[in-house]
């Protein structure tokens, strides 16, 4: 019995179906950047109207990002899964997502200049997020205002 989809999956079944069709489809393609390649796959399944999507290769970085996506609403929840190489996070989304990206390369912001960045990169003030990587770990544009500090900005959600 072949599937299609991770939806479609009994319960039972659906971790090991994740296992081996993550490895199957990902021998051919080269990452270079996981977080973009993550942000890509969650924008892409939000324009197909997936309830869910894979993200291998799972890495700290890209674990916090998502974090920061479920506790702002833009994804219901992210799961570890365990495999033999990297580990893949399994990720429901909700469709709150219009547009997600990685800013490159990664400049760094000061907190004075975080006003600017927001308005070049997000479409109108107070809507959507940036997200930085800061001493204090990753967060959104508006944690950092109330904080007082700056970082290194990393991608852009709305």
């Amino acid at each position: 019995m072949a599937y299609t989809c991770a939806d479609s999956v009994s319960v039972k079944k659906q971790k090991s179906w994740v296992l081996k069709n993550t490895r199957r489809r990902l021998k051919s393609t080269m990452l270079n950047d996981p977080l973009a390649n993550a942000l890509s796959l969650i924008k892409n399944a939000e324009i197909k109207g997936k309830g869910m999507c894979l993200i291998q290769p799972s890495s700290k970085l890209i674990g916090g990002v998502l974090n920061l996506l479920k506790e702002k609403g833009y994804i219901s929840e992210f799961e570890y899964i365990e495999d033999e190489k990297a580990g893949v996070f399994q990720v429901k989304l909700t469709g709150n997502i219009n547009n997600c990206g990685v800013i490159k390369p990664r400049y760094p912001i000061k907190r004075e200049d975080l006003d600017k960045w927001e308005s070049r990169y997000l479409p109108a003030q107070n809507f959507g997020l940036l997200i930085l990587t800061t001493t204090q770990g990753i967060l959104s544009q508006s944690e950092a205002k109330k904080n007082g500090i700056g970082g290194k900005v990393l991608a852009y959600v709305y």
